[in-house]
């Protein structure tokens, strides 16, 4: 399995930048495909962003195109998701997750436990 443990969120002000982080360990073959989901109160869970092939390929959202960027140190086992100018709807809960395809959620078998963003106008 893969064990996923996310850090970084917390509360700005709109158009603040946040930086998330998470560690990864496990399965190495889960860990060559990661992504970003967040999930809203009353809102169905949502694909943010997607790294795969350890950086080759990225996918994000329309919604935060041109201000979030996921990265990704497999030396310190770690995805990024630097989030700038960000907006009161980018209030969520986000999570890390392992082993899927591009933003489909329910193709993910691994997740980590979730990291709170709250953004004031």
């Amino acid at each position: 399995s893969v064990h996923l443990v996310e850090s970084g969120g917390g509360s700005v002000e709109s158009g603040g930048s946040l930086r998330l982080s998470c560690v990864f360990s496990g399965y190495d073959s889960a860990k060559k495909f990661l992504a970003w989901f967040r999930q809203a109160p009353g809102k169905e869970r949502e694909g943010v962003a997607y790294i795969g092939f350890g950086g080759g390929v990225t996918v994000y959202a329309d919604s935060v195109k041109g201000r979030f960027t996921i990265s990704q140190d497999n030396a310190q086992n770690t995805v990024y998701l630097q989030m700038n100018s960000l907006k009161p709807e980018d209030t969520a809960l986000y999570y890390c997750a392992a082993g899927g395809l591009l933003l489909d959620s329910s193709s993910y078998s691994f997740w980590g436990q979730g990291t709170q963003v709250t953004v004031s106008s």
